[in-house]
């Protein structure tokens, strides 16, 4: 039996859920994209479809990329909302720090993301982070030092660790890159 993918599963739900996860009304948002509501409205419906210069201005005012809106790699239809292949996660955020993060989540609209958080050797976020979120990593690979409200860890393989709306920051001091899977509630990106 074939089902239509989800509306979850489009470019325009994924917009609403990070408009919301940033706290924006669609009149708010609208005026910072100076377009109208009933323009706004339509794209988070996928009445109307933005342009790529309209996709650069809708990420730059939520503060991400435009590959987290539209950097979804074709996939099946019957898989759209329910299954991210290996080659088809989207990138987010920026890697300037030595951090490649990658979606696991199939779209941005539960109420929470898993991300696939690879730290690369002798790196470091560079600032104490707080986020308004919780969150949970495992670590699958490597070695990590977290510190957490000012408590310094390394973490190993297997172990995972807990972050609520706490100051931290990660270190990768070591030779080998480190890879967790990483749980956050609710959605930043």
């Amino acid at each position: 039996m074939h089902h239509d993918p989800p509306a979850s599963a489009t470019l325009g739900a994924d917009i609403r859920a990070v408009r919301k996860s940033r706290g924006l009304t669609l009149s708010q948002l609208a005026a910072r994209l100076d377009r109208s509501i009933g323009w706004l409205s339509q794209v988070e419906r996928n009445l109307s479809h933005p342009s790529i210069t309209d996709l650069r201005h809708i990420a730059a005012a939520l503060d991400t990329t435009v590959s987290l809106l539209f950097g979804q790699a074709p996939a099946p239809a019957h898989e759209v909302g329910y299954i991210v292949r290996n080659h088809a996660r989207r990138p987010i955020g920026s890697s300037e720090t030595g951090l490649i993060e990658e979606l696991l989540s199939p779209d941005l609209t539960d109420d929470f993301e898993v991300v696939h958080s690879t730290f690369l050797p002798h790196s470091r976020i560079g600032e104490v982070v707080t986020r308004q979120a919780q969150e949970l990593g495992y670590l699958v690979s490597g070695r990590l030092d977290l510190v957490i409200s000012g408590r310094r860890f390394t973490i190993h393989p297997g172990d995972s660790f807990r972050i609520r709306n706490e100051p931290f920051e990660w270190i990768n001091p070591y030779d080998a890159p480190a890879i967790a899977i990483w749980v956050i509630a609710p959605p930043i990106y």
